[in-house]
């Protein structure tokens, strides 16, 4: 049964794209209600949701794949408006009868769009503008009566068609309205959501917390919850979340892995105590976790050792609290799809989270993840809603394995001693500079080489340290924060006088995509 948290829903189909759930949040920016599907779901399930609306996402694969996803023909006859996006177009375009095949020209990246029907979907869009093209295949031919094209780019003649014909209402799109890449995609959301299929906009974050609150209650039941704390937004909303929902019934854990920042266990028993009335439980396991990782560098193995390790932790700790099944964790969903587990089961990974990919088969718990919908600037929209104070908001993320994926290579005592330390000054000096809340991320990388410098007329043979600080809405793509060179300067001049064991100081001027934020 899918959910309906509003009486306005859109139901957007999830084919495996990095992306989908972009499509939801332009949804809700725009106050429209969005619940992910999966492909599988038959239309009669599809229709018993009473949707406003049904949005197709994109994917990775060929319409022509083996085991490629697939659409219930009677999705698009359901008396309900209907958007394509690139595969979600290209397959439903093929329901209706055009052809689809791979195309001689493929497009990936910025397309020059020419708009030849400003009308309904394509409204006040200028008729030249820029879009986001991602695609391999493209429509070939509009054979079936009722296709009307409404734009092309120099090498893809249908980059947006509709058909409204015979009990149809449909629209699709070859690029990515969804990305801000597309300048004008929030525009063509906005004129498929409101003048389309007629929503009204009327639901809020607000609306996404009762909801939760209410279905954590249904699931939870009369038992206990374990909440894993790290100290970051995403743990400490997802308490919050949960004490409103069951109250003394959870129970916060914190895990000391040895892995943390300087001063990292302090601040949260300090911080935590202060905000929460919920039991606090702080336990010490920073010789487990380093004896799991010594000797292991790669850093998939560094998630799943840790991952696993982290059960085990709570599995023991859990033994000592009556009627405890249930796990909470602040999962997000960059989180859930760059592990490959998006709504479509489809979606590529590109890195294991120690929260995701890294639990191990046999859990041993009930698993609640009341965020895995939202993006980094929605948890803190609703922590604001919750009414969490805003220096734990507005805190900068940290990895839940923490320093591991921050030290390249081998993890040791001596190494992350090195690391906390510069760590601390950079971010002591974003702060200073007033720009902590004008970037979104910032941390210290202790790198695997070292290199030749001279201090003190001698020779030095030290470690090299990467300073990384990005900007971006999502997490999902991320640019590299153009920090001041005087501020660099400061960076690099205290972490070279001050860490002992460093000489040299680079800045990551890398982008995601290509990049990941983190480093592992």
């Amino acid at each position: 049964m899918i959910p309906t948290p509003h009486d306005e829903v859109v139901l957007i189909v999830d084919f495996g794209s990095q992306t989908a759930q972009l499509i939801a949040r332009r949804c809700r920016e725009l106050g429209v209600c969005a619940v992910m599907v999966s492909p599988n779901t038959p239309a009669a399930e599809l229709a018993q949701a009473k949707p406003k609306a049904i949005i197709l996402s994109g994917g990775p694969a060929s319409v022509d794949d083996a085991g490629a996803p697939s659409l219930d023909p009677e999705t698009l006859r359901l008396g309900v408006p209907v958007l394509g996006i690139c595969y979600g177009m290209q397959i439903a375009c093929r329901v209706l009868g055009a052809h689809v095949e791979k195309a001689d020209h493929r497009e990936f990246g910025r397309a020059a769009l020419e708009v030849t029907d400003r009308r309904t979907l394509l409204g006040a869009i200028p008729s030249t503008t820029t879009v986001w093209m991602s695609h391999g295949d493209q429509i070939t031919e509009l054979t079936s009566h009722g296709f009307k094209t409404l734009a092309k780019t120099p090498t893809c003649p249908a980059a947006a068609v509709a058909h409204v014909h015979d009990g149809v209402c449909f629209y699709g799109v070859q690029f990515h309205p969804e990305v801000t890449h597309t300048p004008h995609g929030i525009d063509i959301l906005r004129n498929f959501l409101f003048e389309v299929a007629g929503c009204k906009g009327t639901w809020r974050m607000a609306d996404f917390a009762q909801r939760q609150q209410e279905e954590i209650a249904k699931a939870v039941g009369d038992q206990r919850v374990i909440c894993g704390l790290s100290g970051g937004v995403d743990s400490a909303v997802c308490a919050a979340l949960l004490h409103k929902s069951i109250g003394d019934r959870l129970t916060c854990v914190f895990v000391d892995t040895g892995l943390l920042r300087k001063n990292e266990r302090e601040l949260v028993e300090t911080t935590f105590r202060d905000h929460f009335d919920a039991d606090l439980r702080v336990v010490d396991a920073a010789d487990d976790f380093l004896s799991d990782l010594a000797g292991v560098t790669d850093p998939q193995e560094k998630r799943r050792l840790i991952g696993h390790r982290f059960i085990e932790v709570f599995k023991e700790t859990a033994k000592d609290i009556p009627n405890a099944n249930v796990l909470a964790q602040g999962t997000l969903y960059p989180d859930v799809i760059e592990s490959g587990q998006g709504h479509g089961g489809v979606s590529a990974t590109i890195k294991l989270h120690h929260n995701v990919g890294g639990l191990p088969a046999e859990l041993g718990f009930a698993l609640v993840e009341p965020l895995r919908d939202l993006f980094k600037d929605e948890v803190r929209t609703l922590g604001e809603v919750l009414g969490l104070p805003s220096q734990m908001v507005w805190r900068h993320p940290f990895p839940g394995p923490g320093l591991a994926v921050r030290v390249l290579g081998e993890v040791t005592p001596d190494k992350l001693a090195v690391l906390r330390e510069c760590d601390e000054i950079v971010l002591e000096e974003i702060i200073s500079a007033q720009l902590y809340r004008q970037t979104n991320q910032v941390f210290a990388v202790l790198l695997p080489v070292q290199s030749v410098g001279v201090m003190g007329d001698g020779r030095t043979y030290e470690n090299a340290i990467a300073v990384r600080a990005v900007e971006t809405e999502d997490f999902m793509t991320a640019d590299w924060a153009r920090l001041p060179y005087d501020v660099l300067a400061r960076i690099s001049n205290r972490v070279i006088n001050e860490v002992r064991g460093v000489n040299r100081v680079v800045y990551d001027i890398s982008s995601k995509p290509p990049a990941t934020i983190e480093w592992e």
